[in-house]
């Protein structure tokens, strides 16, 4: 049996997931459940680990997977299926919007985008790939990039990596997004808010966040799946 605490947040990681397609960060844990530190959060995870709700993924940051819900909370999402979640362009031109073919959706892919230091901004369009239709959200457009560098990948990003993102000019702290940097470099990355600054947030000790007066940075996308090949 869950605390309402534990209850709590299992709720809020399971809506954010359905909604954005990554958990929430640390810090959004701690605000949304009112707690002054995040090991409050570390030890309501440990928790719910423990009890087989979630599980969280070696080596990635933010990469919980849902296990399963309780019944007060499965009854009201009826179909729950568990999700893993790994875990961030120009706009694209009209002809990009997305195919559906049968299960899959077919979306462009627009070039590549640095997971490093940034590097010219995407326009065009190279080729398409299929995803699971479940990867993108219905009524919203969607692109998708080759990743080129490996400052995400303790986020589960690696070079060569294709993501999947959803168009959007708007961010929360700690959204993985594609950034439009002085209108002319585009870079995968954390998002973070600081006053009139905008951070972009590596997931690799080795790269230093960078900071940007907000004016200077411009959203293009929020990461929504990835698709690796072997």
């Amino acid at each position: 049996m869950l605390t309402k605490k534990q209850l709590d947040l299992l709720e809020f990681i399971n809506k954010r997931i359905q909604r954005d397609g990554v958990p929430p960060s640390f810090d959004e844990m701690k605000e949304a459940l009112d707690l002054r530190s995040k090991s409050g959060i570390h030890r309501l995870i440990t928790a719910l680990e423990e009890r087989g709700f979630i599980r969280r993924l070696a080596h990635r940051a933010r990469a919980l997977e849902i296990v399963k819900l309780p019944d007060s909370l499965a009854n009201a999402k009826p179909g729950f299926v568990p999700r893993m979640i790994d875990g961030g362009a120009a706009p694209k031109p009209p002809s990009a919007q997305p195919i559906h073919v049968g299960h899959a959706v077919e979306l462009p892919v627009m070039g590549k985008i640095a997971a490093g230091v940034p590097i010219e901004a995407i326009q065009h369009k190279s080729n398409t790939v299929a995803v699971p239709g479940a990867m993108v959200r219905s009524g919203a457009d969607h692109y998708a990039l080759e990743v080129k560098g490996d400052s995400m990948i303790n986020a589960g990003i690696n070079d060569g990596d294709v993501v999947i993102i959803r168009e959007t000019s708007m961010a929360e702290n700690g959204d993985i997004v594609v950034a439009l940097v002085e209108d002319h470099e585009a870079t995968l990355k954390f998002f973070r808010r600081q006053g009139g600054a905008i951070a972009l947030e590596a997931a690799n000790p080795a790269y230093e966040t960078r900071v940007f007066p907000e004016e200077q940075v411009k959203v293009q996308g929020k990461l929504a799946g990835l698709i690796r090949s072997y």
